[in-house]
């Protein structure tokens, strides 16, 4: 039986959500399938996967082809570099534990590096916000500065107008 391993979509209309499964090349985007190993969210930033490694691993040292997707999504959890590696421990270049050591440095500069990415949009994100409250702060200055201007006019208005008021009343008493 050729088997794939492949994305499986759920959620609602505009916001996917795949499962991934390992299922027979024939059967249908969302039908029947052999096991799940996984879920997929790309609505996060970064994207959310939850992998089970093992059977993932598994699967593909047992032959299974990923779609093209589902091959990104295994590169980037590590799936490909340790059947990499466990090649090179069958062929004799190192031993399971100078694999283990290797795998485990590649993942903590793969953590460092996600960590690093959302510490960046954190501070895009604080950035953004200051950069829009301070254009906020002097549209505000702006408004609240045309707002006292026309005030002043019209309290000068008035007392001009008082003025004229008081001066309209006494020329005609003396006279």
């Amino acid at each position: 039986m050729a088997t794939k391993i492949r994305l499986q979509r759920g959620g609602r209309k505009g916001y996917a959500f795949y499962r991934i499964v390992i299922a027979d090349v024939r059967a249908p985007r969302d039908g029947r399938f052999t096991e799940k190993i996984g879920t997929y969210n790309p609505n996060t930033n970064p994207a959310t996967v939850d992998l089970n490694f093992e059977r993932a691993l598994y699967w593909v040292e047992t032959g299974a082809q990923p779609t093209d997707t589902v091959r990104t999504i295994l590169k980037r959890e590590g799936v490909y570099l340790m059947k990499h590696l466990r090649g090179g421990v069958k062929k004799g270049a190192f031993d399971e534990a100078a694999a283990q050591t290797k795998f485990a440095a590649w993942k903590a500069d793969k953590e460092k590096g996600l960590e690093q990415i959302r510490e960046n949009d954190a501070k895009n994100k604080k950035e953004a916000y200051a950069k829009n409250l301070d254009a906020e702060k002097k549209t505000n200055e702006a408004i609240a500065k045309k707002v006292a201007e026309k005030k002043a006019a019209i309290a000068a208005e008035k007392a001009a107008a008082e003025a004229a008021v008081e001066t309209t009343e006494e020329t005609p008493a003396e006279a």
